[in-house]
This record gives C-alpha cells, structure tokens and sequence, in this order.
C-alpha cells in the first residue's frame, strides 16, 4: 500500500489503511504500508508494525527543490516494489505517492494497480479550501482524473466519489464501493450503553469537528435557540480548525452571549476521546451540502455511533449512509440552525428517544461498517484488478 502522507497528524493512513491492512491480515494476507514523512519529518525512517502490518515512512529527501521531489518518489517507488508485491493500492490519487505509482507501472507493467480516493482533492473540493500553490493545485487536479482511469480497479469511500469516478470514464463494475469502517477494537471499546437520564441536570452536547463542515455562525444560532429551552445546557467542543475557526466560533459565542455554554478541548489525543463522548447526551454533526461534505466519509460520524450516541446530523452525502433517519439518527436539513435546534430539543426532552437511536446507531455501526466486513470489499477490488491484468496477458493494465 502507498500512502499519501505520514500516520500522523492526519487520518488517512491512521483510519483507513491501517485498521483495513490489520483485517486483510487477519484473512491472511501480507500488507506493508510505504509513506512519505509528509507533516511528520520526525517519523522518518522509521518503521513501525501494529497488528502484524508494517509501516515503513521514508527517510526525508536530501535535495531541495524539484530534484528533492524526484528523489522523494524514487524513495517510494523503491520501498513499495522491494517486497516483489502482487498488488499495489494507492490511497489518495495525489502528491509523491501518486506520481510513484505511475512509476511503478513503467518499472512493472504487470502489477495490478488500486486506487483509492476518500475525498473530492480537485477543482470544487480540497484544491478550493486549502492553500495550495497554484502548480500543486493542477498537478493534484491531474491526478485525480487520470490515476482512477490508469488503474484496474478502484475503491471509493463515498457515493459521491463513485459517481465521481464513473464520469472519469472508469467502467462501473471497476468500482467498489469502500467506505471507512471502525476496527474491531474500537467497535469493542464502548460499552452498551445505559439507559439515559430521563432529566439531565445539564445536558452536554458534543461537537466533535474539524469546523470546515459547516458555517460557525450556524451553531452558535442553533445554541442560543437550544438555550432558551435549556439554559443550562453546555457545549462540548473537541478538534480544532485548519483556520483556526475555533476562534471564530469563541468569538461568536462571546457576542451571542453563551460563551459561558462553550467547553472547548481543542485536538484531543485518541486514546482521550471516549471518555470524551461518554460525557455527552447528544451528538451534533451539522454539515454543509458542499462537493467537499458529499464525498467525503465521516470517520467521527463512525465513533459516535459505536459509542451509541444519539446524534443529529445534516442530511448531506455518506451521513444518509450510515444514518437511517428516525431510527439510528436524526437527520436534517443542511446550513439550517433552526432545524438542527428543533432536532436537539427533540432528542434532549425525549429520553427514551435518545436511548432507541443511541442504541440503533451503535448496532448499525458495529454490524455493517466495522472493517471485519467491509474487508470483502478489498478483497473484491483486488480480484477484480488481479482478473482485469490477467487479460491484459502481462500487458500494462
């Protein structure tokens, strides 16, 4: 597997490739992961195993500029194709690992190539929000077209990017449909869930966000409407910006007069997480309609859920996946604070409510996306890509 960046500070390798290279293992295979130190220099050169998967991080280039680009993908190239693999799955169709795997198809014609995309990178998604220089922009918009058409198969983590890569002009029984998945440790970490209290004395509500899912005005709307309901109730905050939009939403909350209803964490280490949600009474996850929001996969949508929280969420891409509303979730419109208001009031007056959709969530997560069960969906992919190569007769596939 080739990664796209480090297993840290972003999610990617950390809660996608690893817990589904741990399942692969577990069904058999031999998975190494390669990635480059990109956003964790310290890491590099190191080499990791958890859960019987290797992750390898490159050492760090030693030439500037472009020259150090070329160097960096040659690092990937070698330490991908070193262990002779039988297939390679690139995660991410974009930056060094991305143009590596275009390498490894001109060093070995024959290996079967997967891409994997669990984001819009383009023109209308990442390329739009983050600062990107303009030539990385249109190198990684690039990418993200021709790499899903150049594989012989493809994994998407969304609806939306299948849809996506269907117009690529990639053939639909090609794709497969790869959403994100919690591990079976982590499905197993919470435990079932108590019946809720009937009257919170003070209601914890918990935003669990990364804050450019949504407009921040939006949920301080929704909070002073909640407030007048329920002064008491309090807002949990856990994650932090890539703007640094929690400043924003302190700002926001001063001027609207609840800033004293604001507990905010910041990033919060995993390991610190669950106890984190066990605190809460309700989930709030509002979200945009934004090409970014539709294809994207929620994997904090996924702990919510295996902590057997009740949640309200916008009714926006892979949420309608993995909520059936009314019954493991309460979904609502989206960029709409009075209906996300309407909805936690419902949910914070209605006890036995909170338990039947807690409880609900949890089970769906645990049944139908803990990575034990999606694994057959990699190995689906992987068939089909060792199938489509095999008639290529050794030929580039």
């Amino acid at each position: 597997m080739l990664a796209p960046f480090g297993i840290r500070p972003k999610g990617t390798l950390a809660v996608r490739m690893l817990p589904l290279a741990q399942a692969l293992v577990q069904r058999g295979h031999r998975v190494r992961i390669t990635a480059p130190p990109v956003h964790n220099p310290q890491d590099a050169g190191q080499r990791i195993v958890s859960g019987g998967v290797t992750v390898l991080h490159t050492r760090l280039p030693r030439l500037p500029g472009p020259v150090g680009v070329i160097e960096q993908v040659g690092l990937l190239l070698h330490h991908a194709l070193d262990s002779a693999p039988d297939i390679l799955h690139l995660f991410k169709p974009r930056g060094y690992s991305g143009l590596a795997a275009l390498a490894a198809r001109a060093v070995r014609p024959g290996l079967p190539l997967v891409v994997d995309t669990d984001d819009w990178e383009g023109w209308g998604g990442w390329n739009d929000l983050l600062p990107y220089p303009y030539p990385a922009r249109m190198v990684f918009a690039w990418q993200e077209r021709d790499l899903p058409r150049r594989a012989a198969s493809v994994t998407v983590a969304s609806r939306t990017l299948e849809t996506q890569v269907w117009g690529f002009g990639v053939r639909p029984e090609r794709v497969i449909y790869l959403p994100n998945g919690v591990s079976r440790e982590t499905a197993s970490g919470f435990s079932p869930i108590s019946p809720p209290r009937s009257s919170p004395p003070a209601p914890t509500l918990l935003l669990y966000t990364r804050f450019w899912e949504f407009e921040v005005r939006d949920i301080v709307t929704a909070l002073v409407t909640i407030r007048q309901a329920h002064p008491e109730v309090r807002l949990l905050v856990v994650g932090r910006g890539e703007r640094g939009e929690e400043q924003d939403l302190l700002r926001l909350a001063r001027r609207a007069g609840v800033a004293a209803a604001l507990d905010y964490r910041g990033w919060v280490e995993p390991a610190h997480i669950p106890p984190l949600l066990a605190a809460a009474d309700v989930a709030l996850v509002p979200v945009d309609d934004t090409l970014i929001n539709r294809a994207r996969c929620s994997v904090k949508l996924l702990e919510l859920m295996a902590a057997g929280l009740p949640i309200v969420a916008g009714r926006v891409g892979q949420a309608t996946e993995y909520l059936d509303d009314e019954r493991s979730g309460l979904l609502v419109s989206p960029g709409h604070p009075a209906a996300l208001a309407r909805a936690t009031l419902r949910l914070l007056d209605d006890a036995s409510l909170r338990e039947r959709l807690g409880k609900a969530a949890q089970e769906r997560a645990k049944r139908d996306f803990c990575w034990d069960h999606l694994v057959h969906q990699a190995e689906r992919a992987y068939a089909i890509a060792v199938e489509q190569c095999a008639e290529q007769k050794g030929f580039r596939c």
